[in-house]
């Protein structure tokens, strides 16, 4: 049997703006703390320094059909960010973003898992954030 492969395309990466699209078809395996955004990877630097838990959460774009998509802040007990199905969009713009709640081991990296994926199920999801390194 195949597993499911999750493709994610980086949309936006500059000094401010990070914007990442996934799209997924499951086969029926499902996805399993998937991590999506890597807070700590370089690629994503800003003056050499990572977001890491400075990463926010501006808007979250999604179309969820036939499964749950479970997205968790990554931490020694990752904490749940949002739950979504059907279609639509969370905007917390107003709010300056959803701040990673910087619990025990926590990176700042966001995860991802599928509840009750079934052959043919799929997602795509727009994730918009604000990576919030420090400025000197």
């Amino acid at each position: 049997m195949m597993a499911d492969v999750m493709m994610s395309q980086v949309m936006a990466n500059g000094p401010r703006n990070l914007a990442v699209k996934l799209t997924d078809v499951s086969d029926g395996t499902g996805l399993a703390s998937v991590r999506i955004v890597d807070a700590q990877s370089v690629a994503f630097s800003v003056g050499g320094q990572a977001p890491g838990v400075h990463l926010k959460v501006r808007r979250i774009a999604y179309d969820v059909h036939g499964m749950v998509v479970r997205l968790q802040w990554e931490a020694t007990e990752p904490v749940d960010l949002a739950t979504l199905s059907g279609f639509g969009h969370l905007d917390f713009r107003r709010l300056q973003g959803i701040a990673n709640p910087k619990a025990p081991g926590a990176t700042g990296s966001i995860l991802l898992s599928t509840i009750g994926a079934a052959a043919g199920s799929a997602f795509t999801l727009d994730l918009e954030m604000v990576k919030g390194v420090p400025q000197e």
